[in-house]
């Protein structure tokens, strides 16, 4: 990628990880705590209108190789009070308040509004209270971004201005919720063989079970040597790794050995070949510089004591994880199930091959949408493609038994958008209803039942469905699979970058040196910037100046390694 983000060059100004910066000197709090402090209250309540509330953490199985129970979910909880907080209700809009005789705890669904255009679906058998959603108004150019892949609002049908939600959520404050939801899910964790344990996340401490090393060893081909020199040297093959006599080595005496050899009882250092001469006539051993004790020896316990933390739960199994887990004495680890993701493509205007013709347009979320989320940790099946079919996407929300589930496209109240109307129909939970970002405002989240699959709604246009993606799916899927939150980080700008004047922007970015530097092609319905970019800049609104630090979201391969399963290897 452009800049190469895992150079290391740049430099970072590290946010902490519940994104705030340091208070001023006179103890203040800065508008970044304030900020912060009003999007968590915003968080809380849209999580206790669900009844859901972040986990305390996983709590290993008793006992080796056993697995935990899965916690039955918690019955919903209502709040003390059924109205929202005077900070929260101003932060979300007098539209997401609650109507009179209708209690938090009832799921959030999208009212019918007056003047929309509504797609044909099957009425709820019984009629449910409705808390109307946190949303907010889409533009002409953003509202079209929720259609199939790359349309543009001349392709839809005219709807009344009113069609829209009318109080977007903070983007920060919808990557808080997201996150925290997943968190809110139990976990379930299992043993698994090193072999098989790979891009999966710790779900406890690995802890050693023996010294590293578990006894003194040499460090270098050479000889052992006891005492001060010169020394005789001792007949025999001498001592190599995995075999070899323990008997002491008398003092004046000096014995060849290998790297890894274990170091026989009453040696003082290893002298390395190169540095050693040896008289055979004479058989002694003379050294060509000054011998310090201990020197070229691992002694036993360098690296750990048995019982020392290696790695804290939550960490990502690498590679050089699986070694230090074999070295410590590991043929297996109690790992976090990889989360399971279904991936429901919409629109019947996509093709699956060949040129755009008569209308027709290719599919360019269902091929780039699994990879990326394997590159995030999960594991996603085959994309399926509905169409723009309600029953089929009833059908398939019902029947998946993912953790996840994203669709593309059909987010807006288009005649054949019909995501909000089936999660209506099925009672979902719809917890996020717009975003205040552009690309990608009319995202959405939503919680299918108690203790059932989260769904995100992504924009149908591409560079739209990316941000959703990162905006909603990627830090769900971080709390679901129980990784750490991710510190953030904030890098200059180049240039002069516009802003929306009341949303957040996600900008594509290449890395320059100590800078980032904004792509164009960044239209919602484009990929030819973040094709190319290292992460997606967060520009507030009103945009920033040149030289302006900016906070930055990486994209997963460009900081990845590429041992990463399922990573475009």
């Amino acid at each position: 990628m452009g800049g190469g983000i895992g150079g290391g060059q740049r430099a970072r100004h590290v946010v902490t990880a519940h994104g705030r910066e340091a208070a001023s000197a006179d103890g203040g709090r800065s508008a970044e705590e304030e900020r912060a402090a009003e999007e968590e209250r915003a968080v809380d309540q849209a999580l206790a209108l669900v009844g859901h509330q972040p986990r305390a953490g996983h709590r290993p199985p008793e006992g080796p190789g056993a697995t935990p129970p899965k916690p039955t979910p918690s019955s919903p909880v209502s709040p003390p009070s059924p109205s929202p907080s005077p900070s929260a209700a101003a932060s979300a809009g007098p539209e997401s308040r609650p109507e009179p005789g209708l209690t938090p705890s009832s799921p959030a669904r999208s009212a019918p509004t007056p003047g929309a255009a509504t797609p044909s679906s099957p009425a709820p058998s019984s009629p449910t209270p409705v808390v109307p959603p946190l949303a907010a108004p889409a533009s002409a150019a953003d509202s079209a971004s929720s259609r199939p892949h790359g349309a543009s609002s001349a392709d839809r049908p005219a709807s009344s201005p009113h069609a829209h939600r009318t109080g977007a959520t903070a983007w920060h404050a919808a990557r808080a919720l997201a996150e925290r939801l997943g968190r809110a899910a139990p976990l379930a964790a299992h043993r698994l063989p090193l072999d098989r344990a790979l891009g999966h996340v710790l779900a406890e401490a690995v802890v050693a079970l023996t010294d590293l090393p578990s006894f003194d060893t040499s460090a270098m081909d050479g000889w052992a040597v006891a005492g001060p020199g010169p020394w005789t040297v001792k007949e025999g093959e001498g001592l190599l790794a995995g075999r070899g006599s323990t008997e002491p080595l008398p003092d004046g005496q000096a014995l060849r050995i290998a790297t890894g050899a274990r170091l026989p009882a009453d040696a003082t250092a290893v002298i390395r070949s190169e540095h050693a001469h040896c008289d055979e006539a004479r058989r002694l051993l003379y050294a060509g510089r000054e011998v310090v004790q201990g020197q070229d020896i691992r002694p036993r316990g360098q690296e750990c004591r048995s019982g020392d933390e290696l790695l804290p739960a939550g960490t990502v199994v690498t590679p050089p994880v699986l070694g230090l887990a074999a070295a410590a004495g590991y043929d297996a680890l109690l790992a976090v199930p990889r989360p399971r993701v279904d991936v429901l493509v919409l629109g019947d205007e996509l093709l699956t091959a060949g040129l755009p013709h008569d209308g027709l347009i290719r599919d360019a979320l269902g091929p780039m949408l699994a990879p990326w989320l394997r590159a995030l940790g999960a594991e996603v099946a085959e994309p399926r493609r509905l169409g723009d079919d309600a029953g089929a996407l009833r059908r398939a929300l019902v029947s998946s038994d993912a953790d996840l589930i994203l669709t593309t496209g059909g987010t807006a109240a288009g005649p054949v958008d019909h995501v909000h109307p089936v999660l209506a129909e099925i009672g979902a939970d719809l917890l996020v209803d717009g975003v205040a970002v552009r690309p990608g405002h009319p995202m959405l989240l939503a919680r299918l039942a108690e203790g059932g699959p989260c769904l995100v709604g992504l924009p149908g246009n591409p560079l739209a469905a990316v941000s959703g993606l990162l905006t909603l799916a990627e830090p769900l899927l971080r709390g679901i699979a129980g990784r750490p939150t991710q510190d953030r980080y904030r890098a200059p700008v180049r240039q002069e970058v516009h802003g929306h004047p009341h949303d957040t922007r996600l900008i594509p970015v290449v890395h320059r040196e100590d800078s980032v530097v904004p792509l164009h092609y960044n239209g919602p319905a484009m990929l030819r910037g973040i094709a190319a970019a290292d992460g997606l800049a967060v520009v507030p609104p009103g945009g920033v100046r040149s030289g302006t630090e900016v906070e930055i979201l990486d994209l997963p391969w460009a900081s990845a390694s590429p041992w990463t399963e399922g990573c475009f290897t």
